[in-house]
């Protein structure tokens, strides 16, 4: 018997399996520094010379140090790495919880309603933007200098031997005032339309039926998804792409937003049979599940289409100070990671999810959830770790330590929420036409 009024309950079996995995990841982290103390990063000078030998070498043009990734360490290499680590899991996390917010706008938006049963799930993640908002605010109030090659004022005085003609004509827009100024209304937007929109839903099951509360929702949702679109866009080119200073692309804010979209469907997915497998939501059904598993396989090939793109220009074209960003990740360490990226990210869930059947079972479902999500915790890795680090970069304890921290910290504040309100929104428009779904 269907019922509308399930609530989910955060069990101590659920908080004790996080807290294990919590600890698990600081021990892992901790050990990860003691291990990484001794490295003083001395390799990094080589590999620069060489990456620029190889540039001048296919290019026949001279690119210099800079372009190549060359700069002097500032930092022990070990504390470094670690705020390289804060910021991947910053990216990452903070995408997962702005895709729920944008998932739950998408949907009142469309006026879609296959997905209604679905929505208090998505609503769920976007708790996450509070705790985000402070970790980005945090973590580039103290590392900043080590993560943004662009903040160290030197570069722009023309006096300084270091003076940087290129970042110097980029001052207008990577100057300190207007890049926290952006940070904060991009993230405080993101949260304010994310408390006016739950704030409504959650009324909508107290006043029982009508569309007011709908309306203003949809409303809402319309005006967030249009700054969304710009926000999203430019949060990508001063978190992730303002790291390689010298080196743009116009493809990179779709980039970044096409894997957030996949990683948050991926996780709605995995949290929805989460639940199912615990006795809830009992309205979604296998048609559910296949609509949901065809946007994570028609947006993995997405991604791909503009992995492919922006790499296929770059390459095409053979500028040194566009190829020096894909140079600096196939012939160093980072290779290995490069070419995983590509296979898990498109390969596995193309083949894993190509046909109908695989759409609408769970475990199926859960492996390419699982997979997607680690995928694309890589891609922000591979976007990141290169720019900030350049040869001494790695991956080990500190980076599996530290996201395992972000991962049990970000699933209790989900799971907490999720369980303070009812799992399905009773009162909805469409909750009958999401109850009889069928493909």
């Amino acid at each position: 018997m269907t019922t509308f009024d399930e609530k989910y309950t955060f069990t101590a079996k659920t908080k004790r399996s996080l807290a294990i995995t919590l600890a698990v990841g600081i021990v892992l982290l901790v050990v990860g520094i003691f291990m990484n103390m001794g490295d003083g990063g001395h390799g990094e000078e080589h590999a620069a010379t060489a990456v620029s030998e190889q540039l001048v070498a296919s290019t026949g043009r001279v690119v210099s140090e800079a372009a190549a990734g060359g700069e002097s360490h500032e930092t022990a290499t070990w504390l470094k790495r670690l705020y390289t680590d804060l910021w991947i899991n910053n990216m990452f996390f903070v995408g997962l919880g702005v895709i729920g917010l944008f998932f739950f706008a998408l949907q009142y938006a469309a006026q879609a309603y296959w997905s209604t049963a679905m929505l208090r799930v998505a609503m769920a993640i976007g708790n996450w933007l509070p705790f985000a908002f402070l970790l980005i605010i945090g973590v580039f109030f103290v590392g900043k200098h080590d993560l943004f090659h662009w903040t160290h004022d030197y570069l722009y005085d023309p006096n300084s031997p270091d003076f940087d003609a290129i970042i110097n004509g980029k001052k207008a827009y990577l100057n300190m005032p207007f890049y926290l100024g952006r940070m904060i209304v991009f993230l405080g937007g993101w949260y304010m339309f994310f408390l006016y929109m739950k704030k409504h839903a959650l009324a909508e099951d107290i006043e029982g039926g009508g569309i007011e509360r709908w309306k203003k929702i949809r409303s809402s949702a319309a005006w967030f998804l249009v700054f969304f679109a710009v926000s999203s866009s430019m949060s990508a080119w001063d978190w992730v792409m303002s790291i390689d200073t010298h080196w743009f692309s116009t493809m990179f804010g779709w980039y970044v937003f096409s894997s957030w979209w996949v990683s948050g469907l991926a996780l709605i997915t995995l949290l929805v049979i989460f639940l199912k497998e615990q006795g809830y939501l009992s309205i979604v059904n296998e048609n559910h599940l296949h609509d949901i598993g065809k946007f994570i396989f028609g947006f993995s090939i997405f991604w791909t289409y503009l992995w492919f793109s922006q790499f296929l220009l770059i390459y095409y074209a053979n500028i040194p100070e566009e190829t020096v960003y894909f140079v600096e990740r196939l012939t160093t360490q980072y290779r290995p990671v490069f070419y995983i990226n590509i296979f898990i990210n498109f390969v596995f869930p193309f083949l894993a999810l190509m046909t109908r059947d695989s759409k609408r079972q769970m475990a199926i479902l859960k492996i390419v959830s699982v997979i997607v999500l680690a995928g694309h915790w890589l891609d922000f890795y591979l976007m990141i770790t290169p720019g900030v680090m350049k040869y001494d970069g790695g991956f080990g304890f500190m980076e599996i330590g530290t996201t395992l921290i972000y991962l049990a910290i970000f699933l209790w504040v989900v799971l907490n929420n999720l369980a303070k309100h009812p799992l399905i929104a009773k009162n909805h428009p469409t909750l009958q036409e999401s109850l009889h779904h069928h493909i």
